[in-house]
């Protein structure tokens, strides 16, 4: 697999790090997950549990080894450092500063492992005066102004679906973490990833900084062409109660859509600028998508060349054959589901490993690696080291 050979040692907890070091454990890296020796990571007790195992710790930890290890003691850096000496890549998601004070930053990995890839994800990121302030995904979303673009009926801003912030900065920080290896391997260099949450999702706001680059103002909801101001970029109500959207700007797909109800006349329309200039088609589609079920729509819909889809749930999400074509549903000897692998590879492709460790399953086997004799081994057990 393309990772293959590459150690990882994962200093991160809930959804940024261990995401991020689980794709690298899906194609091929070793990774060995830090815990503490008494406070586990958090996610082994967040959520529905299946089999004794929570799913979401299940979701981001598979194919890992656990090291439980306290890193405030002197013994516990010891063995970190030992063991970075043998790694490719520190990954860590505590607030700026911590690992300075537990003595394990890039700076003093750096100094045993000259070559060491150390990559930090943090909300705010290593400096700027919000760098020390406590935020997950949602605070981030809000501080960036990513979350003011969806808002309710009555303009509320709502909770998004999904992390974006986590997610982004976990797959920004694969593509950094390649990139600072790639270089090793022409220089002999390692370096160091500073990436921020907030950053990431200032970055993808691309389609979205029109008027506040060109006009100094904010994205107005229902204004804007991707935030409902578009008759063919919405959402719509069926007659059962449930939704469809309609995803596509583009003349081609308006014009396809109203040939087909005989309506060519509102193509035109849905050609002007977002907003009121497009709420004639926009009202003609509403009471339409009202008169048939969604899943009525769905045939109606399936010979036209038109950016349209039901609004499904998670449960059907996965288990629409589109999902099971890519192998997104995988599941385990035990008949358990997990995520598939979204990284596609025509060579090597990743082999994901389905196991999520138990806590300090492997401090062992790890520390044997190291050259710990047994009784070594139990004395920093008996002292709470391991």
């Amino acid at each position: 697999m393309k990772l293959d050979g590459i150690r990882v040692l994962d200093l991160t907890q809930f959804l940024p790090g261990p995401f991020l070091t689980q794709m690298m454990a899906d194609h091929g890296a070793e990774v060995v997950k830090v815990e503490h020796p008494r406070r586990p990571e958090p996610t082994r007790t967040i959520g529905s549990e299946r089999g004794g195992v929570s799913v979401y710790f299940a979701a981001t930890q598979r194919g890992k080894r656990s090291l439980t290890l306290d890193l405030k003691t002197a013994h516990g850096r010891e063995v970190f450092m030992k063991l970075a000496e043998r790694c490719d890549v520190v990954v860590e998601s505590f607030r700026p500063g911590v690992v300075g004070r537990l003595g394990v930053d890039y700076e003093a990995v750096r100094a045993v492992k000259g070559d060491i890839v150390y990559a930090s994800i943090s909300a705010f990121g290593q400096d700027g005066p919000w760098k020390d302030r406590p935020a997950h995904d949602l605070a981030v979303s809000a501080m960036s102004g990513v979350l003011a673009n969806s808002r309710d009926e009555s303009g509320r801003p709502v909770i998004p679906g999904l992390v974006a912030a986590d997610m982004l900065s976990a797959t920004l920080a694969l593509g950094a973490i390649a990139m600072a290896l790639l270089r090793r391997e022409r220089t002999g260099e390692g370096d160091y990833v500073d990436l921020a949450m907030m950053d990431s999702l200032l970055a993808a706001s691309a389609n979205n900084v029109g008027p506040v680059f060109a006009e100094g103002v904010a994205p107005r909801s229902g204004s804007e062409r991707l935030l409902g101001g578009a008759a063919m970029y919405q959402i719509y109500e069926t007659s059962d109660g449930a939704h469809v959207v309609l995803a596509g700007t583009e003349a081609k797909f308006a014009q396809n859509l109203f040939r087909a109800l005989d309506r060519e006349d509102l193509a035109e329309i849905c050609e002007q600028p977002p907003g009121a200039e497009q709420r004639s088609a926009m009202e003609f589609l509403r009471e339409l998508f009202k008169t048939r079920t969604q899943a009525e729509w769905v045939q109606w819909f399936e010979p036209l060349d038109v950016c349209f889809a039901p609004v499904n749930d998670l449960r059907q999400g996965f288990d629409h054959p589109q999902a099971s074509s890519r192998d997104m549903l995988l599941k385990d000897g035990q008949g358990h589901e997990h995520i598939g692998v979204p990284i596609k590879f025509a060579r090597e492709p990743a082999q994901p490993r389905l196991h999520a460790p138990a806590h300090g399953e492997h401090t062992d086997s790890i520390l044997r690696e190291l050259g710990y004799e047994p009784s070594e081994i139990a004395d920093l057990r008996e002292r709470g080291i391991v």
